[in-house]
């Protein structure tokens, strides 16, 4: 059984690092709330973290209004491989201690408001394969070493490259010929490839000078077929950049309607009013983001099935990987369960059964009818979206790993959500077919309670932080009255005490203990389910006797220290 242990001491080293780096970061907008110093690691909920083997190794907080400056706590991270800021409001001098972070690759501090000089000392990044300081108000000499970067870009400041130097201010160009020292906020004109030959490379110039004075938002460079990686599958459409920016209003802040780990999801309309959400990858330049986008949408094309969300496009320029789906009006299961506004819809019984039909379809279709076989890995009511009609779509499986001809994948990063992770996947990092139907049995508890899977609030009365061990504990006092949503007005008993028992059968502690997704499709409808839980009952009370047993011996062990305890005190001194 998954549980958690909390040290009285508050978080680790790396967790006290982080808190102390967001309070200069100065967070006005409140956009990071769940960086909790109270109860665990940054490596098991904390968002736009990434760890591996329980070390932080990428920070992702581009994009988060924070306006105050960088906290020397940062070079804590000592695995620390990417830290992404960029399009924040940060001022002040470039830091020192940044040269000490030897594991860095990774370092975006694009369109904030830097001054000061690039320091000497970060030549000593040895590793660092992308840097980016464009349009900052950086001045001064650029060091030597920081041009052998793969992939660099210091423009939009006032520093000496370029035309003043014989050394081009981005990774890729050459040294421009124009003198105009004018700050360039935005360098990157839309063109077509054959308009990119066409064109003199004084009229391209001429053209950023022009359009950098007109508008301050993000504009990339879209020269179709770029960067292509020769992805053309089936019905799916390659939109330009162009487009998808008129879609989105500029990718406006304001149509933002989700935000996960590989980016951020917009809300976008295409000219014959289709609604369509656009996800943005921001991890491109990040070890696995281009090979993560490819897998994406070779995966998600040939995967086509009513429950499973249809990929219906997507777009690549030089520095920009983005996916294009169908727009879901009633959004997410999590959101008609927690998040409902005054007077929307929240989901009926019928509908929550609908939904646990329509998830198992779409994961055993992942498991049995992909090849080769793809995992979600992170299933949970957030990641199942809801059409028109309220039908059940599967989200967010193109980032899954592949299950080639072995029946686990082994990853030295785990990826999922806190509660809805396998014990097994979480302490070993393999994962399996099993491990989605451990996710899936935590699924339908959330259907049936409208709860979180973990639930910190549960410790004003009880010890069970998870809601898979709060469960566990009504179903032993037979108690379903306790269990179902208090928000549904009416259900069948019969069809919740199902669902519940196949949530458990899919949530034992060892994966060869859960089913298949075929097997819990046919329980579902009431096959083979008595069978099973008949044995899962036997096995359920032995496992209760070895616990009690457990307990009993360390209330007497404790019981037996007291007593020594209580006579050593007792001696004459």
């Amino acid at each position: 059984m998954l549980r958690f242990s909390y040290s009285s001491n508050g978080p680790d080293v790396e967790g006290e690092a982080l808190i102390d780096f967001l309070k200069t970061l100065n967070d006005s907008n409140n956009r990071i709330t769940d960086w909790n110093d109270h109860y665990v690691s940054p490596c098991f909920s904390w968002s736009h973290v990434t760890c591996r083997n329980g070390y932080v190794i990428s920070l992702s907080l581009a994009s988060n209004g924070f306006s105050g400056t960088l906290s020397p706590s940062i070079t804590k991270l000592m695995f620390l491989a990417s830290l992404d800021l960029k399009d924040n409001n940060l001022s002040g001098e470039l830091p020192n201690y940044l040269s000490s972070m030897i594991n860095l690759q990774n370092l975006d501090l694009a369109r904030n408001n830097f001054s000061g000089s690039i320091p000497s000392s970060w030549g000593q990044l040895s590793n660092i394969k992308h840097l980016d300081l464009s349009s900052n108000d950086l001045t001064g000499r650029i060091p030597e070493q920081l041009f052998s970067v793969p992939t660099f870009n210091f423009t939009g400041n006032r520093l000496t490259c370029g035309s003043s130097l014989q050394q081009p201010c981005v990774s890729g160009s050459t040294v421009p010929v124009s003198t105009k020292k004018s700050k360039l906020r935005v360098v990157t004109p839309v063109a077509s490839c054959a308009a990119f030959i066409l064109l003199s490379l004084g009229a391209i110039f001429a053209y950023r000078s022009c359009y950098a004075h007109k508008i301050k938002h993000d504009v990339f460079l879209d020269v179709p077929g770029e960067d292509e990686c020769k992805i053309s599958f089936g019905q799916v459409r390659r939109f330009t950049w162009h487009e998808l920016q008129l879609a989105t209003d500029e990718f406006s802040e304001s149509n933002i309607i989700g935000q996960g780990g590989f980016g951020k999801v917009y809300r976008g309309v295409l000219p014959n009013g289709t609604k369509v959400a656009v996800k943005r990858l921001s991890d491109y330049h990040n070890p696995g983001g281009e090979a993560a986008f490819q897998r994406e949408v070779q995966l998600i094309s040939v995967a086509v099935h009513k429950n499973l969300l249809r990929l219906i496009g997507f777009c690549t320029t030089f520095n920009e990987r983005i996916l294009v789906y169908p727009f879901m009006q009633n959004l997410s299961v999590a959101y008609r369960l927690r998040d409902l506004k005054p007077g929307e819809r929240g989901l009926d019984w019928p509908t929550r059964r609908k939904v646990a039909f329509g998830a198992a379809h779409g994961l055993e279709y992942l498991h049995e009818h992909c090849n080769p076989k793809i995992i979600h890995r992170d299933l949970k009511a957030a990641n199942i979206l809801l059409d028109d009609d309220f039908e059940p779509v599967l989200g967010d499986f193109g980032l899954a790993k592949l299950l080639d001809t072995k029946l686990t994948h082994v990853t030295t990063q785990v990826r999922g959500t806190m509660g809805h992770i396998a014990p097994e996947y979480l302490s070993t990092g393999k994962s399996s077919e099993k491990t989605d139907v451990f996710g899936y049995g935590i699924t339908l508890l959330e259907l049936v309670t409208g709860q979180r899977a973990i639930d910190f609030s549960r410790l004003e009365e009880e010890e069970d932080v998870l809601l898979l061990d709060h469960i566990r504990k009504l179903q032993r006092e037979k108690r379903l009255d306790a269990i179902v949503d208090r928000n549904l007005k009416t259900f069948d008993a019969k069809e919740v005490e199902t669902i519940v028992q196949v949530a458990l059968l899919c949530t034992q502690s060892s994966p060869e203990d859960r089913p298949k997704m075929a097997e819990v499709v046919s329980m579902l409808q009431g096959e083979g389910l008595a069978e099973r839980w008949v044995e899962w009952e036997r096995l359920e009370e032995v496992r209760n006797q070895h616990f009690s047993l457990l307990s009993h011996q360390f209330a007497w062990a404790d019981e037996s220290t007291h007593d020594q305890e209580a006579i050593q005190l007792s001696k004459a001194r």
